[in-house]
């Protein structure tokens, strides 16, 4: 079930409409299935227990972690981009809670898991988020849960228009200093619908200690 947003007044801005604009079209990010990067995670078999897919999009993480038989909960700010999720769930088959939520406010969420995963989410953070978000996934992951993050590499060239933050090995680690072990930093790549080659980036492996 999706978590509906607080009621609109038509005086008042509304700050996820930017969120819901992105998925009016099909988002180029949106390739139908999971990334590879994290489906060699599944295969591998390190995502595992309670399962929280942060910035979910159309929930194809999600819905792959359910495939797995794993309790998964989605979360992300455009409505839009869930009831897709929960569309797909549905034709498939599959059983995903997905919720209209904040990851800067993950304690919100009032429970605990042992994987989250990150396709995407943490290089659209303002610097300022960070401490947040971070300090958030400390508090919610169990000890010796997981972290999984995709994001941009400061290897992918500027493209000259607003985007996601390229973030390098650097950016990570101060990020997350003191709220989770850092595993691993990994070259990787974000598949596209632009064009085959895909966006340069980093694979990222924590622990909460």
């Amino acid at each position: 079930m999706t978590a509906q947003p607080p009621p609109e007044d038509p005086e008042v801005p509304n700050p996820w409409q930017e969120l819901d604009d992105l998925y009016a079209v099909r988002p180029p990010w949106e390739i139908g299935r999971p990334q590879p990067a994290f489906l060699d995670l599944a295969r591998s078999g390190v995502i595992r227990g309670r399962v929280l897919d942060v910035g979910c999009g159309t929930g194809e993480h999600a819905l792959m972690c359910a495939g797995l038989g794993l309790d998964v909960t989605g979360i992300d700010l455009a409505a839009t981009a869930l009831r897709t999720a929960e569309d797909k769930a549905q034709r498939r088959g599959v059983a995903v809670r997905f919720l209209h939520h904040d990851a800067r406010r993950l304690t919100d969420l009032g429970e605990r898991f042992d994987t989250v995963l990150d396709s995407g989410l943490f290089h659209l953070l303002a610097p300022d988020d960070h401490p947040a978000f971070s300090g958030g996934l400390h508090e919610i992951l169990r000890p010796g849960g997981r972290y999984f993050m995709l994001c941009f590499s400061d290897r992918e060239p500027e493209s000259g228009r607003r985007g996601p933050h390229r973030l390098s090995r650097h950016d990570i680690t101060e990020a997350f200093e003191g709220a989770l072990r850092i595993d691993a930093v990994e070259p990787a790549t974000i598949d596209i619908t632009l064009d085959e080659v895909g966006i340069r980036a980093w694979r990222v492996a924590m622990t909460r200690t």
